[in-house]
């Protein structure tokens, strides 16, 4: 049963990320997203790591993309349809998805991955104290480029909708007569 989970798992994720590039539409795109990193966290809860699954989801799969469709929200976009991009561009991405492909195959090959026990009791202050250890095996370091990474979502987003907001004041046929 757990194979079967697995497959669809990650024929979901899949799909929902070649529909979440591929799509036009900015906030289907968005949706499209949200799907995947939900997905995403059903591979965690599959293995059992029922903390990491919940961070996934809220952090990621309701964070970001929260921020992502209030983005698109507040500069009026919520409509607009992206271009159809160039087919040198398509060569160019396609090329480099394969080449990274390639890549992260290799990588894994020559890796020997060793399993890790858990300690034999956890509490809440060792799974903190481990979380936010900033030597080997914590991780602090991720959780700091993750606050980093909203921060600079949330001030790109307002830089946006200031620019959208300012053009559409500035033009004649809207000024008060």
């Amino acid at each position: 049963m757990e194979k079967i989970i697995f497959y669809i798992l990650s024929a979901t994720i899949l799909s929902l990320s070649l529909m979440s590039v591929l799509s036009r539409k900015l906030l289907r795109s968005a949706v499209y997203l949200f799907g995947v990193l939900t997905a995403i966290a059903g591979f965690y809860f599959l293995i059992g790591y029922h903390f990491l699954g919940a961070v996934q989801l809220t952090v990621y799969a309701g964070g970001i993309v929260v921020l992502i469709i209030f983005s698109i929200l507040l500069t009026h976009e919520i409509d607009h349809q992206m271009p159809t991009p160039d087919w040198s561009r398509v060569a160019v991405a396609g090329a480099l998805c394969v080449a990274g492909a390639v890549m992260f195959v290799q990588l894994l090959q020559g890796s020997l991955f060793s399993r890790v026990e858990a300690p034999e009791q956890s509490d809440l202050n060792t799974v903190g104290n481990t979380l936010l250890n900033p030597g080997g095996g914590g991780y602090l370091l991720p959780f700091e480029v993750v606050s980093i990474l909203l921060l600079a979502v949330m001030i790109g987003a307002i830089v946006i909708a200031k620019q959208r907001h300012s053009v559409d004041n500035s033009s004649p046929e809207k000024q008060a007569p």
